[in-house]
């Protein structure tokens, strides 16, 4: 008899080999070398980068370059082990340092991925007895961080604070309240309603936790994210970012308070049981922080890219949601048609990726496409030009 875990593994096997088969597999796709910030070679072919979360072309950058190889030349290549034991370096108080200083935060504690920074330090925080309310569209790792935890885990419709209101009614004897949600979307490219977020928050006694994986860098006239955005200070409890989307590095964060910290350090398996940040990494991740207050004009470029983007893209035709960042789907209904313009795209240098279900619910596969502070006006026109072309064949617009 076949057991259930073959099933699975030939399941994923024969949906993958169909795909390969019709020549509509675009994942793992393996890139040799990097040209500037924008540009990458495949199968040594020069594309168009349009599905990089570097969103202000840091990748490359000279001085994060350096600030990493003289960290390998004094550190190593690794540590001693975890933090709690031998693993700590100066070099990662001073990356927490500058990050809590970043978020106007009393203190910051770092993991060894964005994944595992929702893991850890949701199931640290609330357990058993406790309720999490999460926004629909909020991202896996916050989802399995709350399954995790064992706190009972409710998900009210994406950005309706009405439905998000109505479950913290339902849930006001709870002890432990935490609503949790992406501040930009990732699939989506919009933004979390902070101001009505932190009235209900206050209004019902519960605790913020915001993700701000794709709005560090992005939102913010210095990119300081979504309370930057929305010209609130200090209204998120607990301040959870990556290093390595915006940062072109590895790991993530929680900032908040000093004794929210402390137990972070102390009580999450995910940092007390995983080894340190290599010491390059992070290095290069305090640069890069660094980098964004010295050279502002990134924060503008960006925003000013994504605008004229999706404006271009919606005078075309094209449905673009909600999105108002550099995350830009471009909504092609069945997942055919997705592919479809995905490989249109690519026979023209154009490297972009396909979304469909289950990461989208159905009906609503997309092109995910992102622009950066790095794209020129000229690149930009150019894959707007070969979007329009292949949308028109494949009859999007």
């Amino acid at each position: 008899m076949q057991s259930g875990i073959q099933n699975r593994i030939d399941g994923m096997l024969h949906r993958v080999q169909g795909m390969q088969d019709s020549n509509l597999y675009y994942y793992n796709m393996p890139i040799s070398e990097l040209k500037g910030s924008t540009e990458v070679v495949v199968a040594g072919r020069t594309m168009l980068m349009l599905a990089s979360y570097g969103y202000l072309g840091l990748l490359g950058h000279e001085r994060i370059n350096q600030a990493a190889a003289e960290a390998v030349h004094k550190y190593g290549s690794g540590t001693h082990g975890v933090r709690v034991l031998a693993g700590t370096l100066d070099l990662h108080l001073e990356l927490e340092r500058t990050i809590a200083d970043f978020k106007s935060a009393e203190d910051a504690v770092t993991f060894s991925s964005g994944y595992v920074t929702n893991l850890a330090a949701i199931s640290t925080i609330v357990g058993r007895k406790d309720i999490v309310l999460c926004d629909k569209y909020n991202h896996a790792s916050i989802v399995d961080g709350c399954l995790l935890s064992g706190a009972e885990l409710k998900r009210f419709r994406h950005n309706d604070m009405d439905h998000l209101e109505s479950l913290l009614k339902r849930y006001s004897d709870r002890n432990t309240k935490l609503v949790i949600v992406d501040a930009v979307f990732s699939m989506d490219g919009d933004i979390i309603d902070l101001p009505g977020l932190v009235d209900l928050c206050r209004k019902y006694d519960a605790w913020i936790m915001m993700d701000e994986a794709h709005s560090v860098g992005v939102l913010g006239k210095t990119g300081k994210g979504i309370e930057e955005h929305f010209g609130m200070e200090d209204c998120v409890d607990i301040k959870m970012g990556t290093l390595s989307k915006t940062i072109p590095s590895v790991g993530g964060y929680i900032a908040g308070s000093s004794s929210l910290v402390n137990l972070l350090k102390h009580a999450a398996r995910g940092f007390v049981f995983s080894a340190a940040i290599p010491p390059a990494q992070a290095a290069a991740a305090k640069t890069a922080f660094e980098v964004i207050i010295d050279e502002p004009e990134r924060i503008e470029n960006v925003q000013k890219n994504a605008n004229f983007f999706i404006e271009s893209l919606k005078s075309m035709g094209f449905d673009t949601l909600e999105s108002e960042t550099a995350i830009v789907p471009v909504i092609c209904g069945t997942d055919e048609k997705a592919y479809e313009l995905v490989g249109l795209c690519q026979n023209e240098d154009i490297f972009v990726l396909p979304v469909v279900s289950p990461a989208v619910p159905d009906g609503l596969a997309r092109l995910r496409a992102t622009v950066t502070a790095g794209h020129s006006e000229k690149q930009i026109k150019h894959a707007l030009s070969v979007l329009e072309v292949a949308g028109k064949q494949v009859g999007l617009i």
